[in-house]
Formats: structure tokens, C-alpha cells, sequence
């Protein structure tokens, strides 16, 4: 059995990068006549039909691929389910903290504790500490980690996806999914991959292979955090006017993973913080990591709201690592990789109806974080779990869609992020009033308050104009703890094909010297923790924007924060973009 599943998966591999051509295959499949990993030409692409159509082989996704196969195991059925993903290899662009809650997982694979899993190093001590310029006060914690476990979330969908090919799915790393496919009723049939071979200047390479169409019954967008398909989907179908209503906010992680000394390298050891480096009027905080094998992962978090458009979250990070209380578990060690992220922070008030014809936005591209706890792998993966279970029965009883929605209301899911919904709101009021208005909901109403608090402006809207504060003046690196961008993008393997037409697109292209320079003085030079926005003055000595696409480390906080939405990210070659292994 397990023999077929991989010639099949072989020869899907082989279509998917356009190797082999052959004419179309007759239908297969019980459930459905014409579907089930057939393939076909259509529009002068090759086309793959699937019962169902997964985009991101994160935690979501994988899950909700699990889920599938084993319901059909469970009834005897057979479902062809595939699993696109835009990273080089599964887990090459999966980054997080990560403190990692097995409730979903128990529910999912419940003897994951007898097996070969990525998950070894449980939660030993659990400190909250307020930091100012040279102390670190520590606070009683917030968090509630017994039970849960440090680990590399990039490790973990590693893992995933070898249990999901056991099953019998077909999961495909360098495929970047970047077009919705509709019918003449305008429902959602799949996605298509772009192409590839396509020089800057837009004509066809050697190397062209056209987009492949992956057509599916059913299609899944697990995304991640402001996934570009799931936006498009969300704003066509205004399903955030649908859901909870309000918009989505959201912050910036920078991370970096360390080996450090062995006599300072305590297994389990969880550290998170407040305060300094960031200013009274900045939400965020750091943590630090103890994982196995004398690693350890620290970062910063600012939330993408800030007002100062000359803060820097990646110069911010490097400052952090200076505090005495953090300087002195670095030294001696060695950084071995760096990487950024943004995640979503909206909670309860931003969910979105989940729902959309033809599928449904499950993880993070629908924003199930819970902020308080800064978790969200567990409720990505219960969300992919329920939408799993509403496709099964909408493929095989013929029952609809929306059960994912009804069920995603009754779940833990939501009881825990109603019962986090006030704490980042909290924080519109500056750091005082929010940390306490937080301990008021944690000891007193304890999730339970009468009231719902509502987020402030969306982030792009929060930003200053530079007139309003002065420039912030960074320590240089010292190349020993903290570094300058190019040594840490060097850490994050980033790689595009260089000659690709760009995919960080200007709206206008007037914008950034007509509006952000004068205005903000160039606040693109900064957010982006990859330098990929820079000034560079023309001939006549006038800002120039260069926009150096090879850098994006795919973290989309340029999508977010730009002042005038201008910036809009769209998916690069498949392959391209960071290769995390321990993030």
C-alpha cells in the first residue's frame, strides 16, 4: 500500500514540475466522478484534480490533511487529498517562539508521546520579567506553561508531514500557490501555481515551465498569518464584515537561535518580558527559550501599531540582546539562525467568517492567536482539525461547509480567545493602564468581564508623520551579540532566483519619495527586518526607493505597515525566500 502512495505521490511530483506531459487521465475515484488526483491540460496549463486542495503545510494545514485521512480510514472512504507549499522544503518558512500546548495534538495523533516526535523538552520554569535599562524586576507569571513543551516549530511540521504521507497525502514543497481558480458561478475550484522562468523584464527564460492548475472539490487556505490568497478571499467576500467585525492587527516577531554555553544552558527554561528596550506607548516583549542540545531561542515581539516611524523593531531586537540580564546568556555562545515573522494579534474581535464557497480559511491566515498566552500552533491545528471534519461530511454526506463555522463556535477555540479578548486591546491605553487592565481580566473577571474592548486604528493608519518625533539613534553592532542585517540574513539562508519579476509590487510608484519620505521619513528603510526597502539618492542627490527583493525573508510586514497600503507582497518563484531547520 504504502509502495502506491509513493509511486503516485512520485508521479504527481513529476506533473507538478512539468517534467512529463500525458493526456488526460480518465477519472477516478467513488465519490466523485472526475476527480481524485486525475490530471489534464486546461488553458494551455496542466491541471491536477484532487477531492481536496490544501495551500500551506504549516500546522493548520497539516492537521486538517491528517484529519481528512484518517475519517477516511475511520469509514472506509477515499479522498485524494494535496498539500501545496511555497517553501523550498516543508518547514523552510515556519517560524515561531515556540511554547508549544499539545491539546490539539493529543486529540489529533494521541500516542504522539510514543513516537519519534520533535517535541522532547517540557516547560522546566516559567519566569515574567519587567526589564528596565539595567534591572530586571520580576513579576508573578501571567502564563501557564505546566504541561507544555519548548520545541522548533519548523521541526514539528517536519514531523507532521512525514505522518501525513503515511496516510496518503501528497505533500508538495515548492509550489507557491498564487492564483484563486473560480467557476462560471464564481465558486472557488482550486488554486494555480505561478510560473516559473519568467526574467524580470518579463520574457521567458530557458528554464519555463508554465503555472500548474490544482483543482479541487474543496480547497483549504492555511496560509499563515496575512496569507496573500486568504486577504483576497477575506476582502472579496468581506468575510471580516461576516465574522467578529472588527480589522485585523497585527506585530513583528525577530528571532534568532543561539548555541550557547553548556553552564548556562538550563532545558525547559521558559523567560518572557516586558518594558525596556521598547518606549511606554509600544506594545511587545521578548522571550527566551532553553531548548535541547544547548540552543536557545530568543526574540522580540513589537506589535506593527507603534506610533514612531523611526523605530526600528530589528535594531530594537539588538538592543534587547544588550541588557545585562540577556548579554550574559549570549556570551560565548554562537548565533546560528535568524529569522522574522508577523502574527496576527487581533483575536476574537478579528476572526472572519471562515467559510467561503468552494473552502474555507483555517491557522493563522484566519487569526486564531491567542495573545495572552502568545500561542496559537494549537489552535491552528484544532481550526484545520474542524474544518477537516465539515469537508469530510460535505464530500461524503453532502452536508455544507458552514458546519466548520458552527463547530469552530462551540469548540475550545473559541471559548479561550473569548476569554482573551481584552488584553492587547488593553494595551491602546499605553503600557500602565494595560498591564493593568490585563491583571484586572486575569485574577478578577478571569475571561469573564462584561465587556468586549475594541482594537484602535489598523497599523498602517497608527504611524506618526516624523515630524512628530526624533530620529532614534541605534548602537552599532558589535559582530559578537548583536549584528548588523546582512550577517543576519546570511543566518536565515534566504535565496530567490535574481532574475524574476518583482514580487514587492508599488500600488503607485510615486508614493514612497511623493508621500513616505517626506512625510515619514521613509519608514520602509526600517520596519522591514531585511533591509529589502532602501534609499539611495539619484543623480540628482533625491531619495530613491530600491527595493532589494532578494532579501524578503516573506515575514509581510511591509504589506501591513506601509502608511498608504502601497506595498503589495505577492508570492516569488516556489522555493524562494528563507530556509529555517531549528526556528
Amino acid at each position: 500500500m504504502q509502495r502506491a502512495i509513493r509511486k503516485a505521490a512520485a508521479a504527481t511530483r513529476r506533473a507538478l514540475s512539468a517534467a512529463a506531459r500525458a493526456p488526460p487521465a480518465p477519472p477516478r475515484g467513488p465519490l466523485a466522478p472526475g476527480w481524485g488526483a486525475t490530471r489534464w491540460l486546461c488553458s494551455g496549463r496542466e491541471a491536477l484534480s484532487y477531492d481536496v486542495v490544501i495551500v500551506g503545510a504549516g500546522p493548520a494545514g497539516l492537521a486538517a490533511a491528517i484529519r481528512l485521512k484518517q475519517l477516511c480510514r475511520a469509514s472506509d472512504a477515499d479522498l485524494s487529498v494535496c498539500v501545496l507549499e511555497k517553501g523550498s522544503e516543508v518547514g523552510a518558512h515556519v517560524l515561531s517562539g515556540n511554547v508549544f500546548e499539545p491539546r490539539a495534538l493529543d486529540e489529533l495523533i494521541p500516542k504522539w508521546r510514543q513516537e519519534d516526535s520533535p517535541i522532547r523538552v517540557p516547560v522546566s520554569s516559567d519566569k515574567f520579567w519587567l526589564l528596565t535599562k539595567n534591572q530586571a524586576w520580576t513579576l508573578p507569571s501571567p502564563f501557564d506553561n505546566k504541561g507544555n513543551y519548548v520545541i522548533s516549530l519548523s521541526q514539528l511540521v517536519r514531523w507532521m508531514a512525514t505522518k501525513a504521507e503515511e496516510l496518503g497525502v501528497e505533500v508538495y514543497p515548492g509550489f507557491a500557490a498564487s492564483e484563486i481558480l473560480y467557476d462560471e458561478n464564481q465558486i472557488v475550484t482550486g488554486v494555480a501555481t505561478n510560473d516559473v522562468g519568467i526574467a524580470k523584464d518579463g520574457t521567458k527564460r530557458e528554464t519555463f515551465q508554465p503555472g500548474v492548475e490544482l483543482r479541487g472539490r474543496i480547497t483549504l487556505l492555511a496560509e499563515g498569518c496575512r496569507g496573500s490568497l486568504s486577504e483576497k478571499i477575506i476582502r472579496n467576500h468581506k468575510l471580516r464584515e461576516r465574522g467578529q467585525g472588527q480589522h485585523q492587527t497585527y506585530a513583528l516577531g525577530i528571532k534568532e537561535v543561539w548555541e550557547i554555553e553548556e553552564g548556562k544552558h538550563k532545558p525547559g527554561s521558559v523567560i518572557h518580558t516586558v518594558g525596556w528596550p521598547l518606549d511606554t506607548k509600544t506594545y511587545g516583549g521578548s522571550f527566551l527559550y532553553h531548548l535541547d542540545d544547548r540552543q536557545l531561542a530568543i526574540g522580540l515581539v513589537v506589535a506593527l501599531n507603534y506610533r514612531n516611524p523611526f523605530l526600528s523593531p530589528y535594531d530594537e531586537f539588538q538592543k534587547f540582546k544588550q541588557h545585562c540580564a540577556v548579554r550574559k546568556l549570549l556570551e560565548g555562545g554562537t548565533a546560528i539562525q535568524y529569522g522574522a515573522r508577523t502574527l496576527n494579534e487581533g483575536g476574537f474581535q478579528s476572526i472572519p467568517y471562515p467559510v467561503f464557497p468552494g473552502g474555507a480559511i483555517i491557522g493563522c491566515s484566519a487569526g486564531f492567536l491567542n495573545v495572552p498566552k502568545i500561542k496559537g500552533a494549537h489552535t491552528a491545528m484544532k481550526s484545520g482539525m474542524l474544518a477537516a471534519e465539515a469537508t469530510f461530511k460535505s464530500l461524503v454526506e453532502g452536508s455544507s461547509m458552514e458546519l466548520y463555522w458552527e463547530n469552530l463556535k462551540k469548540s475550545w477555540i473559541w471559548e479561550e480567545l473569548h476569554k482573551a479578548r481584552n488584553y492587547r486591546p488593553a494595551f491602546e491605553y499605553g503600557f500602565i493602564p494595560g498591564m493593568a487592565l490585563s491583571a484586572l481580566e486575569r485574577y478578577i473577571f478571569k475571561g469573564k468581564s462584561p465587556y468586549t474592548l475594541k482594537h484602535g486604528r489598523p497599523d498602517h493608519e497608527a504611524t506618526d508623520t516624523a515630524n512628530l518625533h526624533v530620529p532614534i539613534q541605534y548602537p552599532k553592532p558589535d559582530g559578537q551579540i548583536t549584528f548588523d542585517v546582512p550577517t543576519s540574513l546570511y543566518r536565515s539562508n534566504t535565496n530567490h532566483e535574481h532574475d524574476q519579476p518583482p514580487h514587492l509590487r508599488l500600488r503607485d510608484p510615486t508614493i514612497p519619495e511623493r508621500v513616505n519620505v517626506p512625510l515619514y521619513a521613509g519608514p520602509e528603510s526600517r520596519y522591514c527586518p531585511a533591509r529589502v526597502y532602501e534609499y539611495i539618492s539619484d543623480e540628482k542627490g533625491d531619495p530613491k526607493l530600491q527595493i532589494n527583493a532578494q532579501n524578503c525573508l516573506h515575514c509581510k510586514a511591509c504589506d501591513i505597515k506601509d502608511p498608504k497600503q502601497n506595498i503589495e507582497w505577492t508570492v516569488p518563484e516556489g522555493g524562494g525566500g528563507p530556509g529555517y531547520t531549528v526556528m
